[in-house]
């Protein structure tokens, strides 16, 4: 990525952090891009062998400690290339200074390799390599694993995401990349398993070093440095290059088919009274319905409550109340407690989810659970309280939590969870190509719940909760953070794409209701002094047309092109997002004629702070033939544009 001007740094980013540029480096037919320490998108002959490899220290909150990089030296020849660094990780209380060697051959062969030693006792939860394998070409495919005791065993990445560590005790992986070639990994100075990255919506499989069995977190003792290395030997001819797609990227739009989701925007219990203050902003946006909450942990339930009601009544907008149970006393007399206070407000809901606060932890399959509700008490207690009403089930938290502990089938009328895409890794790159795990997130919960209804539970880049630590992390520094709860990216050209290629997702997967963001606070749609957020387009244009027939898209390029299409009164409306740093070309296929165009993207930036952006008369444009050559549309980077007849 070349140099950004701050402003336009501001307009795509919401921070002025500049992310270090990756470099692309080259070993015969193997590429890689060094990025901040790590190595990324590790290609043979242009097809995707690994995902990733970093050296991550994680501390006792699996909070992620950043590199502090010096002593760098890059070295690229014709017979290779050659890195060398040094890393420090700390924070207040703790640091470990790492030497780390990197070495790439011709011959299909990588070597990366790290001493560390603590400067402190340092405790925490996991510290060493950890491998990232992509979805594309491994997902149900065979993998043969060499264990750490010497003994092979034949495996298969799986299908469905599984919910817990579908290899355990790894030295070595090797598995066939194309026809014809193979790959094989191995990992030396500790033991390693793998875990099905997609149950955070990480495009991956994890390899990591330790084990989540072991007790954790441990100290790495002061002074004792401690090595691990992991090679990389690709062996076999490639029968063919792999081409990437080149300009245009071709976007058809096909025939009419399924509905979409009710898209739904949330309001939590912090920021009622700011949701109450912007009443207008979220009438404006017509989301299908209010997903607020009451936390029976809190104070001032009735207070919130409240809020939601005159909110609820100035726009006429359906609420559905998220309840959480403090877990104390039997689950019927807890919700008896929080339904009155309920009532006290004149709150009616129109539907409820139910959950209990340990169920907003995480647990590993299998481990003890702190003593609460299950799902049966739960679904009971809520149909009594709040009888007639639809009751929903599953977790607020992510996708994971539900995974690992299923509700059983047709106890609730619905069936919820989350997603967040900064759990592992927060830089651009990463949090883009999460949307690659979604469909497999989307196949996983139907093979759950069958065709009970699907809602996903509010989702944005910033996570409302940390389900693997104490609390979320704050940011003051207003940068990309791991499980913060305010990350600046919502509030920039690349959250609307992020959020629009979020709701394309879910939408192509058939699910019946969409929560995207929040309406204000540090997750909101809406700022202050009457502007709002690109994202907040993203809600306002689909919202209006929940249940509306959708129109087939495809596009070659899905991963850097998001696409939905869905029919209005007028016609079809086509959306197209920009997943990308880069401008990119695009050929329309079965869009001619002249159509309304609004863009978020750069040139618009200040235009779309208004809330009524899509009500402007847009641009007109012309698609299809134009004497031989058919006409092309441009996305900036991160741009998101409507096309409406």
């Amino acid at each position: 990525m070349t140099d950004l001007a701050p402003d336009e740094q501001m307009k795509r980013f919401g921070t002025a952090q500049v992310e270090p540029e990756a470099r692309l480096l080259r070993a015969g037919l193997l590429t890689a891009l060094f990025d901040n320490g790590a190595l990324r998108r590790i290609c043979y002959a242009g097809h995707e062998v690994l995902r990733g490899i970093a050296y991550l220290p994680r501390d006792q909150n699996w909070g992620t400690y950043p590199p502090f990089i010096a002593d760098l030296q890059v070295r690229q020849s014709k017979a290779g290339f050659a890195i060398s660094f040094t890393a420090r990780f700390a924070d207040a209380a703790q640091s470990l200074l790492a030497t780390a060697q990197i070495e790439a051959t011709g011959d299909g062969n990588l070597r990366f390799s790290v001493t560390a030693t603590p400067g402190a006792d340092f405790v925490t939860n996991r510290t060493g390599f950890v491998i990232l394998h992509p979805l594309a070409g491994v997902v149900g495919k065979p993998v043969a694993v060499t264990h750490t005791d010497g003994t092979l065993q034949k495996a298969k990445f799986p299908d469905l995401i599984s919910p817990g560590q579908p290899i355990f005790e790894i030295s070595g992986l090797t598995h066939q990349v194309m026809p014809g070639v193979t790959a094989t990994l191995r990992m030396a100075g500790n033991k390693f398993e793998m875990e099905d990255h997609r149950n955070w919506m990480d495009a991956s499989f994890k390899t990591y070093v330790c084990s989540l069995l072991d007790p954790w977190p441990y100290i790495l003792p002061k002074g004792e440095a401690f090595t691990q290395t992991i090679t990389l030997a690709i062996t076999g001819k490639p029968r063919s290059a792999s081409v990437q797609k080149p300009s245009p990227i071709t976007v058809t739009l096909g025939k009419p088919g399924g509905r979409l989701p009710a898209f739904a925007t949330a309001i939590g219990m912090a920021d009622a009274a700011s949701a109450l203050a912007a009443v207008d902003l979220i009438a404006a946006a017509k989301p299908a319905r209010l997903v607020c909450q009451i936390d029976g942990r809190e104070q001032a339930q009735a207070e919130a409550a409240a809020l939601y009601r005159e909110i609820k009544a100035q726009t006429g907008i359906p609420v559905t109340l998220e309840i959480i149970l403090p877990a104390a006393a039997p689950a019927a007399a807890e919700m008896a407690a929080i339904a009155e206070r309920i009532r006290s407000a004149r709150l009616t809901p129109d539907a409820v989810i139910v959950t209990q606060c340990h169920d907003l932890k995480s647990f590993q399959p299998g481990a003890p659970r702190p003593s609460g509700p299950g799902y049966g008490d739960m679904a009971e207690a809520a149909r009594a309280s709040f009888p007639g009403l639809p009751i929903g089930g599953g977790m607020l938290s992510f996708f994971t939590e539900l995974n690992r502990k299923p509700p059983p089938a047709g106890l609730f009328d619905f069936i919820t969870h989350s997603t967040c895409p900064i759990v592992h890794a927060a830089d651009d790159l990463s949090v883009m190509e999460t949307l690659e795990a979604l469909p497999w997130i989307i196949k996983s919960t139907r093979a759950m719940i069958g065709k009970s209804p699907y809602h996903l539970g509010p989702s944005s880049i910033a996570g409302r909760d940390n389900p693997y630590g104490a609390t979320s992390f704050a940011n003051p520094g207003n940068q990309r953070l791991c499980l913060t709860d305010n990350d600046p990216r919502q509030r920039g050209l690349f959250g609307a794409a992020w959020t629009f290629g979020l709701a394309a997702a879910m939408a192509r997967g058939r699910l019946d209701a969409v929560t995207l963001a929040a309406a204000t606070g540090p997750r909101g749609l809406i700022l202050s002094g009457g502007q709002v957020a690109p994202a907040y387009h993203v809600l306002a244009g689909l919202a209006g047309f929940s249940g509306a027939r959708m129109v087939g898209t495809s596009c070659d390029a899905p991963n850097a092109v998001a696409t939905l299409a869905h029919m209005s009164a007028a016609g079809p409306v086509v959306w197209l997002a920009n997943l990308t740093p880069q401008p990119q070309k695009l050929q329309l296929v079965g869009m001619a004629g002249t159509w309304t165009r609004h863009s978020l993207d750069s040139g618009s930036f200040a235009m779309a702070a208004a809330p009524d952006y899509l009500k402007t008369p847009g641009i007109l444009t012309k698609l299809g033939e134009t004497g031989r050559a058919p006409q092309k549309l441009v996305l900036p980077p991160y741009a998101v544009v409507r096309l409406a007849q």
